[in-house]
């Protein structure tokens, strides 16, 4: 197994031809180098070069990006390496981190590397998972063995204890590609099939009632499928936090998004309430608004009314419905630790000080969205992040604030709570480790009668 966590044989054309330099060598230095500068999403800077780079075959673009996704997930992992092998004190350099990545990742072997790059001692770099199982502190080995900053382990290793380092090892690998089928438009299983006449392997998923998970790997967003509303991306993490509304899509209802974005939950609402009732989406991003109506439009949802959030005042659509809302969803901003299999880079970009002001800006927005609620209606606090902090703190804190109370997430899900459940019955998560879906967290809280 790779250190992705698949099963590909890296391509050995590509291999050889990086290690005796040429220009997917150079483009792959180039991409790290400019990844470093900002810690940017990898995805925009990938598919801002590929639009660039037409020289570029399917091949090697396949190769470029999982390598850079490589380089961004495993770093501390690699200069560990590389330190291990080389004279004490040594700054790694690019080209060593590149080739060190590949030996890791089973590409090519320390007499490869030594070829390639005479002056380190590549056995002793290739032995650096050996090395770091002997290291006695558990924080110090999730950080360096996990590529995750100091504070960052830290915090996990305090939250999840003994299962963090399995945790953080899926955190590293490569997500899957899994959308959503929309059922205004086909089913789950026609979108299966339609798929598999295209030549592309897919299968249902285990948790959530439209999710697929494609098993060829493809440009998604260049499918005809796509353009015609047959399916949203949407991992089935996030696609299961429908199912946490309850009844109220299934009847109809009006339910608030009140963090909407470019409206992925949105959509799957309006689809589960089969475009009857009214989905109020809201967010303080009018460009995110602008693509989720874009979106609906092309998924035939009629049934979404979108507002922008300003910091102040509510707009009217909201202001006039406190007190008597049946639903209401909090996606609240977050750290997004759960989703680090697809933004990887997020690791770097973030400070601890940025998770303190997120637990103060979901405390602000939850307990706001509280006032909306009717009596007996619910509320959904979600997050894509595994930090206690954002998660358990937030809506222990909102709920004394406010009055609601916690609703077991049985009584929302029944039998099938079981699979989500923490050990109180009470919240909602979903790990790569044990889901194979990104991290979430939720809770549903309820006004009383």
């Amino acid at each position: 197994m790779r250190a992705d966590g698949s099963d590909d044989v890296p391509d050995p054309r590509l291999t050889r031809a990086v290690l005796a330099g040429g220009r997917v060598r150079a483009l792959l230095l180039e991409l790290w180098q400019r990844t470093r500068l900002d810690w940017g999403f990898v995805s925009d800077r990938l598919s801002q070069t590929f639009r660039k780079e037409s020289w570029l075959g399917s091949s090697e673009r396949r190769f470029v990006a999982e390598t850079l996704y490589g380089l961004v997930r495993h770093l501390r992992r690699i200069d560990a390496a590389i330190a291990a092998g080389a004279r004490r004190g040594a700054t790694p350099r690019d080209d060593q981190r590149l080739v060190a990545y590949m030996l890791l990742d089973g590409a090519i072997t320390a007499a490869d590397a030594a070829r390639a790059l005479p002056g380190l001692d590549w056995v002793a770099v290739a032995g650096i998972d050996a090395r770091l199982a002997r290291e006695r502190d558990p924080v110090q080995r999730l950080a360096i063995a996990g590529s995750l900053p100091d504070w960052l382990a830290a915090r996990l290793h305090a939250d999840w204890g003994p299962r963090a380092p399995a945790l953080v090892a899926a955190l590293n690998q490569r997500a899957p590609m899994t959308i959503r089928a929309n059922r205004l438009r086909t089913s789950r299983d026609a979108l299966i099939a339609a798929l598999a006449a295209r030549g592309l392997a897919a299968h249902a998923g285990a948790l959530a009632a439209d999710a697929i998970i494609v098993d060829t790997r493809t440009n998604l967003f260049g499918l005809p499928e796509l353009t015609a509303g047959l399916f949203e991306a949407q991992d089935e993490g996030s696609q299961l936090l429908v199912d946490l509304l309850g009844d109220g899509p299934a009847t109809g209802d009006i339910v608030v998004d009140l963090c909407a974005g470019a409206g992925g939950k949105t959509l799957a609402l309006a689809a589960r309430m089969g475009n009857h009732g009214r989905v109020i989406a809201t967010d303080p991003d009018a460009g995110k608004l602008d693509e989720l109506r874009r979106r609906g439009r092309r998924a035939g949802v009629t049934t979404v009314e979108t507002h922008v959030l300003p910091d102040g005042d509510w707009p009217d659509a909201l202001e006039r419905r406190r007190g008597t809302v049946p639903r209401v969803l909090v996606d609240a901003p977050c750290s997004g630790i759960g989703a680090l299999r697809r933004n990887p880079e997020a690791r770097w970009r973030l400070r601890e000080a940025d998770v303190v002001d997120f637990g103060r800006r979901q405390r602000a927005i939850a307990t706001r969205a509280a006032t909306l609620l009717a009596p007996g209606g619910r509320l959904v606090y979600a997050t894509c992040t595994l930090l206690s902090s954002e998660n358990q703190a937030v809506v222990d804190d909102v709920a004394a604030a406010t009055g609601l109370v916690r609703v077991p997430l049985a009584t929302v899900l029944g039998d099938r709570a079981a699979t989500f459940a923490s050990v109180d019955g009470r919240d909602f998560t979903t790990t790569p480790d044990r889901h194979d879906t990104d991290g979430f967290y939720a809770a549903v809280l309820a006004r009383p009668t």
